[in-house]
């Protein structure tokens, strides 16, 4: 029986559907692999924003209030920086801190991206194999009204302000996808792939920018699937809907289907959303997809699991 589960994702609402597989399957069944499109560095720190997500909901110490970072966070350090004039406009919390330290400690030694993620996993308990799309640095840049910027500087100094027109992911066409994840791509007992709902351009496409992810997940037998990031015409969390209204795009569902479509076999939307059209090629399923709870993830999981097997049956 194909039993392996490949998951790709981004941040907060990709890494609660990632914790919510986690606990539906055994750990030796689930590989996640994770946009580091949004990695920078910082106060000479080497930050990678949604591997970190990925991590800590999967060690269930994630900040269940903001979305990010660990709870029973304190931010000393930030509040000693700022008190020195220093950059303060990305908040790292004291324990937070500690990761960013060890990861460019290790990274400066020599380790790759990936063997620093597997040392952080192993000591956050986390069973789970967790994947960066690649050990090379890819960078988002967004192209907006007032020129090209970093995504972080987009994203958490300018919170998303200025209108987007474009996007790039610098360093993608030469970087390499890490064997460990094109390997659990081409498995031969692959039972899903699965496209977590996270931001379809600054999530989902860094991932498939990396030459080769996009060409084995064509090339996997098994189905793929993916889960709306929108609900009712909004972001379940962050400027997914902002972007593809600046882009001249549908805010919906349907329209991120439709993003996928030579890539799916299925696509999880909202009840809400439940008269949606599909595009050709590509069968809908509808369930509750908000992940208020941890009891929502998992259940979300199953559904999506469940939805995968029927698209395998099928084929």
């Amino acid at each position: 029986m194909n039993a392996h589960v490949v998951a790709l994702c981004g941040g907060v609402g990709g890494a609660k559907l990632a914790h919510g597989l986690a606990m539906a399957l055994p750990p030796a069944e689930l590989s996640v692999i994770v946009n580091t499109g949004d990695d920078f560095r910082h106060l000479g720190l080497d930050i990678c924003p949604d591997l970190d997500s990925v991590m800590y909901a999967l060690a269930g110490v994630a900040d269940p209030v903001r979305g990010w970072g660990r709870r029973a966070e304190t931010w000393s350090f930030m509040e000693a920086l700022k008190g020195l004039g220093g950059e303060s406009w990305f908040q790292l919390g004291d324990r937070d801190l500690a990761l960013h330290v060890e990861r460019t400690w290790r990274l400066a030694r020599g380790a790759t991206l990936s063997e620093v993620t597997a040392h952080l996993c192993q000591a956050l308990g986390i069973a789970v194999r967790v994947l960066p799309m690649s050990d090379d640095p890819v960078r988002t840049r967004v192209l907006t009204v007032e020129g090209w910027l970093d995504f972080q500087e987009y994203f958490v100094h300018r919170q998303c302000q200025p209108a987007v027109r474009d996007f790039v992911f610098a360093g993608a066409e030469s970087a390499q996808a890490p064997a460990d994840a094109l390997a659990v791509l081409e498995r031969p007992d692959l039972r899903a792939i699965i496209i977590c709902p996270s931001n379809p351009f600054v999530s989902v496409a860094p991932i498939l920018a990396v030459p080769g992810i996009r060409s084995a997940i064509l090339r996997a037998t098994a189905p793929v699937i993916a889960v709306t990031p929108i609900i009712g015409g909004k972001a379940i969390k962050g400027p997914a809907a902002k972007m593809m209204a600046e882009l001249g795009l549908e805010v919906s569902a349907a329209a991120v289907a439709c993003r996928y479509t030579d890539l799916i076999d299925g696509f999880v939307i909202d009840s809400d959303d439940a008269r949606s059209q599909p595009p050709p090629g590509v069968r809908f399923f509808s369930t509750a997809t908000l992940m208020s709870t941890t009891e929502d993830r998992l259940r979300l999981a199953w559904e999506v699991l469940k939805a995968a097997d029927l698209l395998g049956t099928v084929a």
